[in-house]
């Protein structure tokens, strides 16, 4: 670690700045980007993203094929910092061929493209976000993804800690919960020592997001669970099998394959934001975004409990199909629901939105606007000649940029501990004249 770190990232995967805007609300520069959406002409994120950022620094083309060309070292630029939202995917690693890495799965490409990465530019500090369904997939090897990505991590030299995150809990307008895992080298600061200490209370995610430690032994115990392989393939392999639960919990710390895991609960006593307050700010709404009185039944049936019974087309078999209930409309006094893909659109759906509108009292979807607020965004961020659905769409893959705030202020902190801490070790080191 450098005595003035430069707080430089690098954003793969980076939509229309989501992870931007937090970082700089908390001190980061960014000095390289990427943004490319496969089998798709019009790269309606990247478009956005150099409108509001520019363009320099910015690379819209296939990661996979950036990181490995030849001259990728000398094209990306040093960083302190790499961020990255990605896809849960199949990180099944290929079987070992001679004088092969064998890491590559067929399906994880974008994992394993942050990997590549790492292994390029071996950045201090990595922050990276996901679903919360990485911790539990595949249903055939329960946890089996994440211990490949910690597998990964440690041989690379990492070592990590990672929290599932509901931005409501933190007082945000949406219930968004995502996979928050943090990386830190552990030749940049050291080995953390006492892991559930920096699990509950002094990790980078504790600080930013802090948790009840009401009874809570901090003192060192034993890993919760089998040291993970050194060989990623062996993970891929054996890790998982059998289990019918994950073994991973909503936080935990990894260093040197060794893992510290636990159920944590959320603290917060600051303002909470509802998507009423978010709603209350919006003027004129187009007509457009109105339920025709004559489709309200479609939508109460969509978002009603059913238990009925269905016929699958392709093999003629009846079955009984059977979901729940959602709120119709849904609450203005709580935070809204978690933003999808398919929020855009006037067609009736079980999963987008529907209030009811405070100043008419007619029902209605929620504008773009109202979408780019309940991630923390500006309003009007994405009309950058976007359709409205897809800017919904946009926003359905975003995530929340106060969260990401928050924790970059964390990482910042610990980059100046860590600095300021390899400058006094230099201090100490005897002279020529002393040795």
């Amino acid at each position: 670690m450098t005595e003035s770190p430069q707080f430089r990232v690098a954003e793969l995967f980076a939509g229309v700045g989501g992870f931007r805007l937090g970082l700089e609300k908390s001190g980061w520069q960014v000095v390289w980007s990427n943004q490319w959406e496969p089998s798709t002409r019009e790269q309606h994120a990247s478009r956005c993203y150099e409108a509001r950022f520019g363009s320099d620094g910015h690379v819209c083309e296939d990661i996979e094929k950036v990181v490995s060309a030849a001259d990728a070292d000398s094209v990306i630029p040093e960083i302190d910092l790499l961020v990255g939202g990605f896809p849960c995917q199949d990180y099944s690693v290929a079987k070992p061929l001679p004088k092969a890495t064998g890491i590559h799965g067929k399906k994880g490409v974008l994992w394993w493209s942050i990997h590549d990465m790492l292994e390029l530019k071996h950045p201090p500090f990595v922050l990276l976000e996901n679903v919360d369904r990485l911790l539990k997939s595949p249903a055939s090897q329960r946890g089996r993804d994440f211990a490949i990505i910690l597998s990964c991590l440690a041989k690379l030299g990492y070592q990590a800690e990672w929290r599932v995150v509901n931005a409501a809990d933190y007082g945000f307008p949406q219930r968004r919960r995502r996979v928050f895992l943090f990386a830190q080298l552990l030749e940049t600061c050291g080995s953390w020592q006492e892991p559930l200490r920096r699990l509950y209370a002094e990790g980078v995610l504790a600080k930013a997001l802090p948790v009840q430690q009401t009874g809570v032994v901090l003192e060192p115990t034993e890993p919760d669970l089998p040291p993970l392989a050194a060989d990623p393939y062996v993970v891929s392999e054996t890790f998982g099998v059998g289990l019918r639960r994950s073994p991973f919990e909503n936080a935990g710390v990894m260093v040197e394959g060794r893992v510290w895991t636990r159920v944590v609960t959320p603290k917060f006593t600051g303002k909470r934001r509802t998507l009423g307050d978010v709603v209350a700010k919006t003027g004129d709404v187009p007509e457009s975004f109105f339920v025709p009185e004559g489709r309200r039944d479609q939508w109460e049936y969509l978002k009603g409990p059913k238990a009925e019974p269905r016929v699958d087309k392709k093999t003629g078999h009846e079955y009984r199909y059977s979901e729940g209930g959602m709120a119709f409309p849904d609450p203005l006094d709580r935070p809204a629901r978690t933003i999808l893909t398919g929020e855009g659109g006037s067609s009736a759906s079980r999963f987008k939105h529907i209030i009811v509108d405070p100043a008419t009292g007619r029902l209605r979807r929620l504008v773009p606007e109202e979408l780019e607020e309940l991630n923390g965004f500006p309003r009007g961020w994405t009309d950058t000649g976007m359709t409205d659905g897809k800017r919904a769409f946009m926003m359905g893959n975003a995530l929340v940029v106060g969260v990401v705030q928050r924790i970059g202020k964390s990482i910042r902190a610990e980059a100046e501990i860590c600095a300021a801490s390899a400058k006094e070790a230099r201090r100490a080191e005897p002279t020529g004249a002393d040795s």
